[in-house]
């Protein structure tokens, strides 16, 4: 397994997706928080066990587990390594380390971790960047103990998907400049085709799906849908400067890439107003699943 030279995953996990924006930050936390809460209450780990989280990013889940714990064990895996440098720090600094244990491993290869050696495995926002999806179920399958519990929390992106060609993030209307703005849409969709990148490629169906095939019982399904206008307008700086995963550029890198000086003019005169006024459209879907070994 390679690591890029650039850490895109920490970069973007602990930076690029809150756009320089403090209130951002504090926004994004609200919102994971009981994210976090859910996927451990359908986890139900219980003292003395180990947890497996996978995916682990900047620990919310891991460190969770530990807090709802006296003698519970995690072990923080990642394919980022400055992530489980960044894990490590936080584990020693808050007195946990020596509950702690840190794996580099992908979802879809766990080899690092023996079969049946953990009691729970956790997931957040991981399998959208997996390709492999049914080995990585396979391999939080395998890696259980008899009758241990997985619970994991995916965004849905289908339902956003295919967007109108007038369409701009979040249903922005861009029909006046259209032209302009699927120059920006198209270095978006080289990166991730919506055909067949891994973000796009499955909907709850296909987790449950993955789950049965990866030989769970007792699987379980929430899926939670969002359709409608916009609550709050957005920061335009915040937007200019968000990323919106890890493989992606920032709005004003994927201008500067992909407009001249003059379209990037017009571009931004018709959209900036727009999303300044609390425009667009919130559509989301995401899904629980929670399932027995």
């Amino acid at each position: 397994m390679t690591q890029p030279e650039s850490d895109i995953w920490s970069e973007w996990l602990l930076k690029r997706r809150f756009g320089g924006n403090v209130r951002q930050m504090k926004a994004t936390m609200r919102y994971l928080c009981p994210v976090r809460n859910k996927v451990l209450r359908h986890a139900r780990l219980r003292e003395g066990e180990t947890l497996l989280d996978v995916g682990c990013g900047d620990g919310l889940i891991g460190f969770g587990a530990l807090k709802k714990t006296a003698s519970a064990r995690v072990v923080f895996s990642d394919i980022s390594e400055d992530l489980l440098h960044h894990a490590r720090s936080i584990a020693d600094n808050t007195g946990v380390l020596d509950r702690c244990e840190f794996t580099r491993a992908a979802a879809e290869d766990l080899s690092a971790i023996a079969s049946g050696s953990v009691d729970v495995v956790t997931t957040r926002s991981v399998l959208i960047y997996v390709s492999l999806k049914q080995q990585a179920f396979c391999e939080f399958y395998r890696v259980l103990k008899p009758g241990g519990r997985v619970s994991i929390f995916e965004p849905i992106n289908r339902p956003g998907y295919p967007a109108r060609r007038d369409s701009f993030f979040g249903d922005y209307d861009v029909t006046a400049v259209a032209a302009i703005a699927q120059k920006v849409k198209a270095v978006y969709e080289q990166i991730q085709p919506p055909g067949s990148d891994p973000m796009l490629d499955f909907d709850e169906r296909d987790l449950l799906r993955f789950a049965h095939q990866a030989g769970f019982g007792k699987v379980h399904l929430e899926l939670q849908v969002k359709l409608g206008p916009r609550e709050k307008a957005i920061d335009w700086g915040t937007m200019l400067r968000t990323a919106a995963n890890p493989k992606v550029p920032t709005l004003e890198e994927a201008m500067e890439q992909a407009l001249s000086p003059a379209e990037r003019d017009v571009f931004v005169a018709h959209l900036r107003p727009l999303v300044e006024a609390g425009g667009g459209t919130i559509r989301s879907a995401v899904a629980y699943l929670w399932a027995v070994k």
